[in-house]
């Protein structure tokens, strides 16, 4: 019995130490025991090539290590080489400069003004217009620049005079009146057309203001021009002579006073944008009124003519004018008494009185209606005012400028609406009031007449 479990055991030891190609049943003893040492041998073969592929190795290890050493080696001679080469090179170099130096003598101060001129020159020549019709002394001075900024390279005559030349001629350009063909930027389109340079001031094309962006050194449209008094006189310069004085606004900070302009709004921006909703309505109401006005205006001046007319055909009364109609209720009750009259009569006037007084109420009402619609744009820009300061605070005015704008417009418009509708109210009141005395009075008199002559009878 222990027998078979040596057996088995043994047969375990050799099925987990063989491959699983050798791994078969084991049928007796000696069979195990073959296997056994077959496995030893093959083993000890296995180690033997791993050895010999080691000491292979390490051969070769070695033979890179020796390799490394004598490259280090080789490496550190040269770098001592090189180093002494280096401070020679250096005590060499400093002696050249002293040379140099003492060559130089003046001149060495000479071109570091000259340097300092190009790089100056560069910048203003940069920012000038007349860099639209020369762009090429641009490349002109970026090489000089550089030669002059090397220590190796010194200036030519030839560079200096030409450096001179270039100055020269900004000078004689900035007081002159030149056109040249330039590509211009509209609306994001690139057309080439004519554009004139007044002195280093400002450009115009096509009859508007241009903007030049010396960063770009791009030519473009401003995005809105000036008013119409600016702008009247640059298309005349397209058309003038050679000799003829044209006159043209200027701007001599070259750009400052032309965006400032740019920026101020014009008389209907302010009213129909500043003005916002309540500014159109105050508008809107104005020439309601206005239209009354006139209309009411016209009315009482035909009546006026009417009734002058009929003073001088008092005998005669027609039903075409207020005083003719108190007239013909006069004749058609001249039998009565004259209290009765005196009643008639004045029922003839109290009726034409609305008529002559039509329209009268509304032009008042417009103006007093209108400067408090004009309040109210004022409290709704300050509240708009108040929010933007709550937001973003006070620091910066051009964000209170809206509702300061509205605040102020609306006032202005109120008050402009105001003032002619109570003139005009003022004025057609005296008119009605001058027809309705003449009614009054000539309806007393023919009362007074009546009376005069029951008393006679």
């Amino acid at each position: 019995m222990k027998f078979k479990k040596l057996t088995s055991l043994a047969a375990a030891l050799v099925l987990a130490s063989a491959p699983a190609a050798q791994a078969q049943e084991v049928g007796s003893l000696n069979e195990l025991l073959r296997q056994i040492e077959r496995g030893q041998t093959q083993d000890s073969a296995e180690a033997r090539q791993r050895e010999a592929e080691f000491n292979a190795r390490k051969s070769e290890q070695q033979n890179l290590l020796n390799q490394a050493r004598n490259e280090r080696t080789a490496a550190e001679r040269r770098g001592a080489q090189l180093e002494q080469t280096f401070e020679a090179n250096n005590s060499l170099l400093t002696t050249k400069e002293a040379e140099l130096d003492e060559a130089l003598g003046e001149l060495k101060e000479l071109f570091g003004v000259l340097q300092q001129v190009a790089g100056d020159t560069q910048g203003k020549f940069g920012a000038s217009l007349t860099n639209l019709e020369y762009p090429d002394r641009e490349d002109f001075l970026v090489a000089l620049g550089t030669k002059m900024a090397s220590s190796t390279n010194l200036a030519s005559i030839e560079e200096i005079e030409q450096l001179w030349f270039e100055l020269q001629r900004e000078v004689v350009e900035s007081g002159k009146v030149s056109k040249f063909t330039a590509d211009v930027i509209s609306d994001g389109e690139v057309t080439s057309g004519e554009v004139i340079r007044i002195g280093n001031f400002v450009m115009v094309g096509d009859g508007e203001f241009l903007e030049y962006n010396s960063e770009t050194g791009a030519l473009t449209g401003l995005p809105k021009q000036p008013q119409g008094r600016y702008t009247s006189s640059t298309s005349d310069l397209f058309g003038a002579q050679p000799g003829e004085t044209v006159v043209v606004g200027i701007d001599p900070t070259r750009g400052g006073v032309l965006a400032t302009l740019v920026e101020s709004k014009s008389l209907s921006e302010r009213v129909f944008g500043d003005g916002g909703p309540v500014g159109l309505v105050i508008i809107g109401l104005g020439l309601i009124g206005l239209i009354i006005a006139i209309f009411l205006l016209a009315s009482l001046l035909s009546a006026n003519g009417k009734v002058s007319r009929q003073l001088k055909n008092i005998g005669n009364p027609t039903a075409d004018n207020a005083l003719g109609r108190v007239l013909m209720a006069y004749t058609s009750n001249k039998s009565v008494d004259t209290e009765t009259l005196e009643l008639k009569l004045n029922e003839a006037v109290l009726k034409e009185v609305p008529k002559i007084n039509r329209g009268l109420l509304l032009v008042k009402v417009i103006a007093a209606v209108a400067p408090l619609l004009g309040l109210l744009g004022t409290v709704t820009g300050m509240i708009k005012t108040f929010q933007v300061i709550t937001l973003y605070g006070a620091g910066d005015p051009k964000l209170m400028a809206g509702g300061i704008s509205t605040a102020l417009m609306t006032t202005v418009l109120g008050l402009c609406v105001a003032i002619p509708m109570i003139l005009l109210h003022t004025i057609l009141a005296g008119r009605a009031k001058r027809l309705i005395s003449i009614l009054t009075e000539q309806s007393a008199g023919m009362v007074a007449e009546h009376s005069e002559a029951a008393h006679k009878a």
